[in-house]
C-alpha cells in the first residue's frame, strides 16, 4: 500500500488562510493552534531589483492529514478548502512527480 503525501504549491498561495480555518474546524482546535499554518515572506527587493514576497503553507505537527476524513473518502480539510488550488493530496509516487516537474516553489509532505 502506497503511503500518502501533501504537494504545496506556494508561488500561487494567496495567503487567504481558508486551509488554516478548515484544518482547525476539523481537528477541533482552539484559536492558537493550528494543523497547517501560513506563513508570510514578506515583500522584499533582491539585489538583482526584483520583488519576492511569498506565502508558504506547511502542516504542523498537529496535522494527521485528516485521517478520518479519507479513510471515510473524503480530502483533508485543508486540501479541499483551498480557493487558489495549490494544496493537493495523494501518493508520494503522484506528489514526488509534481515536485519534480514543478522544480521550485513547492513542497511535499509525508503522511
Amino acid at each position: 500500500m502506497s503511503k500518502n503525501a501533501l504537494y504545496i504549491d506556494f508561488e500561487y498561495c494567496t495567503g487567504c488562510h481558508s486551509c488554516e480555518i478548515a484544518c482547525r474546524n476539523e481537528l477541533e482546535l482552539p484559536i492558537d493552534g493550528f494543523g497547517i499554518k501560513v506563513l508570510e515572506d514578506k515583500p522584499r527587493q533582491n539585489p538583482d531589483g526584483a520583488w519576492h514576497w511569498d506565502y508558504i503553507a506547511y502542516p504542523t505537527e498537529l496535522c494527521d492529514m485528516c485521517e478520518s476524513r479519507v479513510a471515510a473518502g473524503k480530502l483533508p480539510a485543508c486540501v479541499q478548502s483551498c480557493q487558489a488550488k495549490v494544496l493537493e493530496y495523494g501518493t508520494v509516487e503522484e506528489c514526488a512527480a509534481k515536485l519534480a516537474a514543478k522544480g521550485s516553489k513547492a513542497a511535499i509532505f509525508l503522511g
